[in-house]
């Protein structure tokens, strides 16, 4: 009798530590800093949230770390506005024009074609129909103009502005202001190339001395 006991004391401790688990929560853990880590798991469930839900609306008010605020409307009068006053902040540099042909040809590309013509895949499969060249005639494309569109997006083009942040635009808008310039035969972004010769006689021209002879060899003689 005693030992029956025993067994079903044993088996009611067993059974009150291993039934009723949750998958997520178990009652039993080995090394528990394995099951329960110090920061919140992606949807997972806790007390101390509302409605205990770890994903939830970033509070009123905030911005994303690194994101710019932009001013102007998803409006025509909008556009308009940006294409007017809306600059390109971006240096024109080997770096920046070469990311941005990059992404114009993920982005862009499949549509536009890599040209700028309008004749992309998309076009050419007849998926969509009437996207103009860059160079058609009545059409006014400047940087802010194309940089508003990728933020919002126009007519059939959707927003690209989830897939690519701010620099990223930028360097798109450089490559397409090229597209249209070849397109059109007009002068194209360049990176600005130093003179090296002109900056090589501009720094010998500040090491002479004021009787005109050059510092490097008064002090080679004074040194002698």
């Amino acid at each position: 009798m005693k030992k029956l006991r025993n067994i079903s004391f044993i088996a009611a401790v067993c059974l009150s530590v291993f039934s009723c688990a949750d998958e997520n929560k178990p009652n039993f853990q080995y090394m528990p800093n394995m099951y329960e880590p110090v920061g919140y798991e992606t949807y997972g469930e806790y007390d101390i949230f509302e409605g205990q839900q770890e994903a939830m609306l970033p509070a009123e008010g905030s911005i994303p770390r690194g994101w710019t605020p932009y001013e102007y409307e998803n409006t025509t009068e909008g556009l308009e506005l940006a294409k007017v006053e809306l600059k390109n902040p971006l240096e024109v540099t080997e770096e920046n024009l070469a990311a941005g042909a990059q992404l114009y040809t993920i982005y862009c590309a499949v549509c536009h074609g890599d040209a700028g013509d309008g004749n992309g895949i998309l076009m050419q499969r007849e998926k969509f129909l009437g996207i103009p060249s860059y160079a058609a005639e009545g059409r006014v494309i400047t940087e802010g103009g194309v940089y508003h569109v990728q933020m919002y997006g126009l007519n059939s083009m959707g927003s690209y502005a989830s897939q690519t942040n701010e620099k990223e635009r930028w360097q798109i808008t450089q490559h397409v202001m090229n597209l249209k310039a070849q397109l059109k035969g007009e002068p194209l972004l360049e990176p600005k190339k130093q003179d090296t010769l002109n900056d090589m006689i501009e720094v010998l021209n500040e090491d002479i001395s004021e009787d005109g002879t050059p510092i490097e060899t008064e002090i080679s003689e004074e040194t002698n």
